[in-house]
């Protein structure tokens, strides 16, 4: 999105410094800064304004500041990330006109990622369409995918996290969806609103959120998600295996490589999805994208044929084989009790003679010593044999991350193995050099 310093200004209510310079798009990490980029200096676990000088080597147009000044085009306000979810409802109106309705958000404990994949594939066979890179969903980056949009727009995809309540509603605010998908509910983030009905309750917010026009998009197999029903006055369409759901899958196989196979019944008609990615879960993200598709008056069978072919963000469900021959899971983005069950579903589906799981912490649980402990029980159930990396939650002896390296590193091609964990236990560089 183009736009000139004097918009962001007045968009965030701060005061110009400098020349008015031509602007495109935005970023908050200066490493990745292109060439007439806005730079929001975040103030997290570094001081982003430590790297303003750097972003103006690589580039960038101007930047936010709370401080003085360093020089160039500068917009000087209060707070950087208010001021940048002040940006990205600015820039969000700017495209309300050619997106005419085609604004989808997608949240929930488990698949959000996948299915904001998946329905900006389906609807990229009709529309031009922009979605969040990789889980870029919070308040840094909801409105930096929003105000990085080609100008040629007609359809946003936006991923919503949540790690307490009001968040969702305030990336609502900002985005101002008409189509929502709520994939799943489950013990994640418990630790910061208490309990499962508090996650559910977080995530009902984008359902509260939607217009009486738009539409909502539930999964009917999770009792707590089909529950947000009566939250909108917005349509209500249903997907699932239960038969009652308008989209429902009928049938389905797994295939060797643990990838699902599945005729869909549907509104719009009967079609057949093959997916690429590995898990019988991922299917249940592929009904929600045909809803998405459905709903905006996408081609069935173009649909389903980009959701069959679709690639989904990295660590993610990832079929990998390493150089000694070994398939490995990598699953290693992130993790909680529903994710990580499903994953050892999936590890159990391959035909392999011995099957490992590494994994790590599950984060920011209630209760995690019980919850770690289930996880475990259940591997066993499955015949997969568990390694803790850097926790001794799971009950079985703890490696460190450099020995579970060295295990998988002398796995071989008759073997298979799961790489799992939270964000913060950095198990998605486990395979990396191998």
């Amino acid at each position: 999105m183009r736009f000139m310093a004097a918009d962001v200004a007045r968009a965030v209510s701060g005061e110009l410094v400098g020349s008015n310079s031509h602007l495109s798009g935005v970023s908050f990490d200066s490493r990745t800064i292109s060439p007439g980029q806005l730079f929001v200096p975040i103030i997290d676990q570094r001081d982003g304004h430590e790297f303003i000088g750097d972003a103006l080597k690589r580039g960038a147009g101007a930047y936010l500041t709370l401080r003085e000044p360093q020089g160039r085009t500068a917009i000087k306000v209060g707070d950087t990330v208010a001021a940048l979810l002040a940006l990205g409802a600015w820039g969000r109106s700017r495209l309300d006109e050619q997106l005419q309705q085609r604004v989808v958000a997608v949240t929930g404990s488990v698949g959000k990622t996948s299915t904001k994949d998946l329905v900006a594939s389906a609807l990229s066979v009709a529309f031009k369409t922009h979605a969040n890179e990789r889980s870029l969903n919070n308040d840094f980056g909801l409105p930096t995918t929003i105000l990085n949009a080609p100008d040629e727009t007609q359809a946003l995809v936006l991923e919503m996290g949540m790690r307490g309540f009001g968040e969702i509603a305030r990336l609502c605010s900002v985005a101002k969806p008409q189509i929502g998908i709520v994939t799943a509910v489950a013990n994640a983030h418990t630790e910061r609103v208490g309990s499962i009905d508090g996650v559910a309750r977080a995530k009902r917010e984008l359902i509260e959120a939607l217009p009486k026009s738009g539409t909502a998009i539930l999964n009917l197999d999770d009792e707590r998600v089909w529950a947000m029903r009566d939250a909108t006055e917005a349509t209500v369409l249903s997907y699932g295996v239960s038969v009652h759901a308008d989209v429902r899958m009928s049938s389905c196989t797994i295939d060797d490589r643990g990838c699902a196979t599945a005729s869909v019944v549907s509104p719009w008609g009967e079609v057949e999805l093959k997916m690429q990615v590995a898990g019988r879960h991922m299917m249940q993200n592929a009904l929600a994208a045909l809803c998405a598709a459905g709903v905006l008056g996408v081609d069935l069978n173009l649909a389903a044929a980009a959701i069959s072919s679709a690639k989904i963000s990295e660590s993610r469900m990832q079929m990998r084989k390493l150089q000694s021959g070994v398939t490995v899971i990598d699953d290693s983005y992130n993790a909680n009790p529903a994710s990580m069950r499903a994953a050892l579903e999936t590890l159990a589906s391959l035909s392999a003679k011995r099957k490992i799981a590494f994994c790590g912490l599950m984060a920011e649980l209630a209760e995690p010593d019980k919850e770690h402990a289930a996880i475990c029980e259940y591997a066993a159930q499955l015949g997969i044999e568990l390694v803790a990396v850097d926790t001794e939650l799971y009950g079985v002896d703890s490696v460190s991350f450099d020995q579970a390296k060295t295990q998988l590193a002398k796995l071989n091609r008759e073997d298979a193995a799961l790489v799992k964990g939270s964000k913060v236990t950095g198990l998605v560089h486990l395979c990396d050099g191998l």
